[in-house]
């Protein structure tokens, strides 16, 4: 990935996520835009987010995001100046998910060797 496309990504990700919290000022559930991806020709990106909270959190932050897609990207345009401004895609990255996982699994563990 080229160094361009890097700080596309990392630009774009904050911006999305100054706007969620900020202009958007989703507080039902802690929305955090983990990552994005943008295409060589910079007209696609899909932005990656993960949700604290269940299932039903996870899919009313997937619904929200799709829901507002065109309003984040007219946004995005708005603040960042790039050639083609791309559209987004939202996908549930689980990553954190899996990470709270594996951390209980080893909690559980070390858990029988404290009790002996």
């Amino acid at each position: 990935m080229s160094t361009r496309n890097v700080r596309v990504n990392e630009l774009i990700r904050r911006e999305i996520s100054d706007f969620l919290h900020t202009r958007m000022q989703v507080q039902t559930t802690l929305i955090t835009i983990t990552g994005v991806d943008v295409s060589n020709d910079h007209r696609n990106a899909r932005v990656y987010f993960s949700v604290i909270g269940d299932a039903d959190a996870q899919a009313d932050a997937e619904k929200l995001l799709k829901g507002h897609a065109r309003m984040i990207r007219g946004e995005l345009g708005r603040r960042v100046v790039l050639k083609y401004l791309p559209k987004l895609e939202f996908h549930f990255d689980p990553s954190l998910e899996r990470g709270n996982r594996l951390i209980k699994i080893l909690d559980d563990l070390e858990s029988p060797e404290e009790d002996a």
